[in-house]
């Protein structure tokens, strides 16, 4: 931290400063100016920040020097995390997540049919929703324990990866016994018991910004995880709440490029819930990957007509295969990989 003094602070409140620090168990640093009088305070940080310094009299402001999320800061680490997803898929480091498949699970045919579908485009990861947190309480809630038998049954007949949704923290000791990823849905970023959980866990988090979440809001979110033991943080940009109600939320693609210069963290992109529209995913998908995105996460369904969930934004098998050949033309740009799932035995 460095300690602002106020301009007409004496002698003796800036030795009582120095004292109170040495009494917090701080060391300090005096620095006199013409103007202006800094002390920088070394110490533990969490500790530096519980400390009342601002209630010293003579002092003015106290500002941080490390940002407070200081386990996923590029100042704590450098080079990017490239997280291992297993059947040999990796994230980040120009490693890219293509995530696909339906928003619900609605049964063992049908999942395997989309899954088929979206690995033989190139898709790497396979999601379904066990587990739907919905606006109706009237609404397709879910298969629950069924649908994460079947997602783990599917996943390991094609050698994918398999995400889904935890909503609770009583969820996490049966969702983690059928799934490769958690994933940790908009709503839920800062449900923060939720995220000490999956922290005690060493399976791989997806995050996705909540929608009206900051991108320091949401690296918050993920120093939670990180913090409880858990390295292995993927972050999703999904969209934001927006005025404008022709699309289904703001997809602030800008946050990318912000976010990538902030952490050390993959963060791939969800266009599908950012805009709501199938006219409007290809377009997104590739920018997003010309944004510097680790990845993809589009929802496909083999018949939207008759989908328990989110049926009008997910698209066909052949339009998600369109758009991958595209996307994989466009990482080849950007020097990015798409890595290929272990082959199915």
């Amino acid at each position: 931290m460095i300690i602002v003094l106020k301009p007409n602070s004496t002698d003796e409140q800036i030795q009582h400063i120095l004292e109170k620090l040495e009494e917090m168990g701080f060391s300090h640093d005096l620095s006199k100016g013409e103007k202006r009088t800094l002390i920088g305070v070394i110490g533990e940080e969490d500790q530096l920040r519980e400390a009342p310094l601002r209630a010293i009299p003579g002092v003015e402001d106290v500002m941080p020097v490390l940002k407070p999320y200081n386990l996923a800061s590029r100042e704590f680490q450098e080079d990017d995390s490239v997280i291992d997803l297993g059947y040999g898929v990796k994230v980040g480091g120009g490693h890219l997540m293509m995530i696909a498949g339906p928003c619900a699970i609605e049964g063992k045919e049908i999942l395997s049919e989309i899954a088929h579908a979206v690995k033989s485009a190139g898709a790497n990861v396979l999601r379904g929703g066990a587990f739907k947190p919905r606006t109706s309480p009237y609404s397709f809630q879910g298969m629950g324990e069924e649908g994460l038998r079947i997602l783990q049954e599917v996943g390991h007949e094609l050698q994918m990866p398999v995400v889904t949704e935890v909503m609770d923290p009583r969820q996490v000791e049966l969702v983690d016994k059928y799934t490769d990823i958690f994933q940790i849905g908009a709503r839920n970023m800062q449900n923060f018991n939720l995220l000490k959980e999956v922290g005690s866990t060493n399976k791989p988090v997806l995050l996705k910004r909540g929608m009206s979440a900051t991108v320091v809001d949401l690296l918050m979110s993920a120093e939670y995880v990180l913090a409880h033991g858990n390295k292995k943080v993927i972050l999703c940009e999904r969209g934001i709440r927006s005025f404008d109600s022709s699309t289904r939320n703001l997809l602030d693609l800008a946050a990318v490029p912000n976010v990538k210069g902030l952490t050390h963290l993959p963060i791939i992109v969800d266009p599908s819930h950012a805009t709501g529209r199938p006219d409007l995913i290809p377009p997104m998908s590739l920018a997003s990957i010309a944004a510097g995105a680790d990845g993809v996460h589009i929802e496909v369904h083999c018949n939207p007509e008759i989908a328990k969930s989110d049926g009008p934004q997910a698209l066909l098998p052949q339009q998600y295969e369109d758009v991958m050949n595209k996307m994989r033309e466009m990482a080849q740009l950007m020097g990015k990989t798409i890595g290929d799932p272990v082959a199915a035995v």
